[in-house]
């Protein structure tokens, strides 16, 4: 009788209750119709139980050595825990140990995305929210650019899959397939575009001023009244291409200068509540992994996704600068939570 497969939990049952009203393994291997050695192997194994867990001595670390950890761990952030003993010279402890003596003083984090804040940037801030701490928001017109590529921020995505189901596999290229570079525009509960920036084309100053003579002013801004052009004031960030000389020239010959035109803190994005409709954009276009072919169909894609935010978001938006502004200021100029 050859070997089959391992004994299943039904098999193993039945030995045990045959052992127990005295048959011998040769018995039992022909009531189960298993090989002997198969059954006899099962009985040797249960009679041995199981070994117990030797417990290793850990290696225990002084005081002086703790000192030494934090120090190290505070000037190597986003280090790993080998590296930051390997700088302290302390060897022969096992990874469990070393995480369970930085969790008390530290935390596995990632790389934070936005630019650090320097006294200058914060001052600059706070200064911004003084001076516009009375404006009538509704009046702002917020705008800037937002690039989309095929496979979205990183490339991946994480979710539930189904017990039996495999996960989907990304479309993989060597080359990337580029991406699609977006201009949109929020005023009170409207939004303006989104206009796309022809492929190719690099927005310096005369290309972004001629990008917006071609879209927002020939297709949006002249079909306002004299009125609405009076009152609006135009944001863009300190892009090169939108600070320059030439492009604030420009502008001001469009009559969007001085008061009309304003001034905006460095490295502060998370004051244009803008960025916020972006990130809406984002989470439709790439729910569930979503990714794309062409540019073409990214684009549309992000028309569609534009297409279905309502005005009531749009008005939560920008209705919450003045709490923005109150945020810089009791924060000393640092980072908002928006």
């Amino acid at each position: 009788m050859g070997q089959k497969k391992d004994l299943t939990g039904s098999e193993k049952s039945k030995i045990v209750r045959y052992l127990a009203e005295g048959c011998s393994s040769l018995k039992i291997a022909k009531l189960l119709k298993r090989d002997h050695r198969t059954i006899k192997r099962f009985i040797q194994n249960s009679q041995q139980g199981r070994k117990k867990r030797v417990e290793k001595p850990r290696r225990k670390i002084t005081a002086h050595e703790l000192r030494k950890v934090k120090r190290a761990a505070a000037k190597m952030p986003l280090a790993t825990s080998l590296a930051i003993f390997q700088s302290c010279n302390i060897t022969g402890v096992p990874k469990s140990t070393r995480c369970a003596i930085l969790r008390d003083t530290a935390k596995v984090r990632k790389a934070e995305r936005r630019p650090p804040l320097n006294k200058t940037h914060k001052l600059k801030r706070q200064d911004w929210a003084k001076k516009y701490l009375k404006t009538d928001f509704s009046k702002v017109l917020w705008t800037d650019e937002m690039r989309v590529s095929l496979d979205g921020p990183d490339g991946w995505a994480r979710g539930w899959i189904g017990k039996g189901q495999r996960a989907p596999v990304p479309l993989r290229r060597q080359q990337g397939g580029g991406g699609v570079l977006v201009w949109a525009g929020i005023i009170k509960d409207e939004l303006v575009g989104p206009f796309r920036v022809e492929d190719g084309v690099k927005l310096n100053s005369q290309s972004y001023c001629q990008f917006l003579e071609d879209t927002f002013f020939k297709q949006w801004y002249r079909k306002k009244s004299a009125s609405f052009k009076k009152n609006m004031i135009f944001m863009q960030d300190n892009a090169p291409s939108h600070a320059s000389k030439y492009s604030t020239a420009w502008l001001a010959r469009k009559g969007i200068k001085e008061e009309k035109l304003m001034t905006w803190p460095p490295c502060s994005p998370d004051l244009n509540p803008i960025e916020n409709l972006w990130s809406i954009i984002k989470c439709e276009i790439y729910k569930e992994g979503k990714q794309y072919t062409s540019l073409n169909s990214v684009w549309e894609a992000v028309v569609a996704a534009a297409r279905n935010v309502d005005g009531e978001q749009i008005k939560t938006l920008t209705e919450s600068m003045d709490g923005r502004l109150l945020s810089v200021l009791a924060k000393k100029g640092g980072y908002i939570g928006h």
